[in-house]
């Protein structure tokens, strides 16, 4: 067991370090449910087969000095030094293999529950959603708001809440899956969204906005024009680079983009059904739907909805929408 034990752990050591590499594509959903599921067979193995057989080694040690004691006994010798406490401590303690396996079950099983069902964490990479988010906030994301889904074959099996229009979403990137990314939702299914000389309509709607002093950009040491606009329940702020032109250039060959049309203003299309269309708050900065299409509902991890760290700005930490 020794052995087999020692392949097991390297194997794990081996993809994570080729995943840190970059020689493979991780999937850490998969490492957390093999990982579950390899302490949990250790875990029940130690329950009812290898603490049972070394609590029996114990008994048999007891009984062995009882039967001696009682045969001294019988001679007139009482006082016999058998002191088995420090003996049987070591017959009850667990083996490395076991320590480094069915002792880590408990920890790993909870951490693999919470995150592939009830919340995951996640770190802010980029600038596209400023100011909503700034590159390095943690956030949470309630992974169970949408419905809760499988973990790895990502399949729904409850209902959940509807996405609604002004959502901060985290989904799996269309066009690289493995990756995640988030935006927010700006279209859901059957909605016509344009965005022309940059200004958002929803079905023949402009959203309604409101000027805001310019927002300066730590990442990028510039002034941006800052708005407040109300998509969906809530306002939220977006800021845009009026050195960047309307149209959208290089926009990919996705699945629906028949559904699009590309113009010197900007970008129309209608949201297929069974998706979303999704846009960054930074708006002119921001790799979202006008340049890789529409979300398959499929592809959502959850609701992104508090920041629970910033290393560099402690003020981050807080709810947001």
């Amino acid at each position: 067991m020794q052995f087999l034990t020692s392949l097991v752990l390297a194997a794990f050591v081996g993809y994570a370090g080729a995943w840190y590499m970059g020689f493979i594509e991780g999937n850490f959903a998969l490492l957390l449910l093999l990982a579950s599921v390899v302490t949990g067979i250790y875990w029940l193995a130690e329950r009812f087969v290898f603490l049972p057989r070394r609590q029996q080694a114990v008994a048999r040690l007891q009984a062995e000095t009882a039967r001696r004691r009682a045969e001294l006994s019988k001679m007139g010798i009482d006082k016999v030094d058998t002191d088995i406490q420090e003996a049987s401590d070591k017959l009850l303690m667990q083996p490395w293999w076991l320590d480094w396996t069915a002792g880590l079950f408990p920890v790993i099983v909870v951490v693999f529950i919470l995150r592939s069902f009830l919340f995951e964490p996640f770190k802010i990479p980029s600038g596209s959603m400023i100011p909503t988010l700034q590159i390095g906030d943690l956030i949470l994301v309630n992974k169970f708001h949408y419905g809760i889904r499988l973990p790895v074959a990502n399949i729904k099996i409850t209902q959940g809440s509807p996405v609604q229009r002004g959502d901060v979403m985290v989904f799996r990137f269309p066009p690289k899956p493995t990756v995640d990314y988030i935006k927010r939702v700006v279209g859901v299914p059957g909605d016509e969204v344009a965005y022309l000389n940059k200004k958002l309509t929803i079905n023949g709607k402009e959203l309604p906005i409101q000027a805001l002093p310019d927002f300066f950009d730590d990442s990028t040491m510039r002034y941006f024009k800052h708005r407040s606009e109300t998509l969906g329940a809530k306002p939220h702020e977006n800021i845009q680079d009026d050195e960047r032109p309307a149209f959208v250039p290089g926009a990919d060959q996705f699945a629906g983009r028949e559904n699009c049309n590309y113009t010197v203003e900007g970008v129309t299309c209608k949201v297929p059904a069974g998706h979303y269309f999704m846009m960054g708050d930074n708006r002119d900065n921001s790799l979202d739907s006008r340049y890789w299409g529409f979300v398959p509902d499929a592809n959502i991890v959850g609701k992104a909805f508090f920041v629970w760290m910033n290393f560099g700005n402690l003020k981050r930490i807080g709810a947001f929408d």
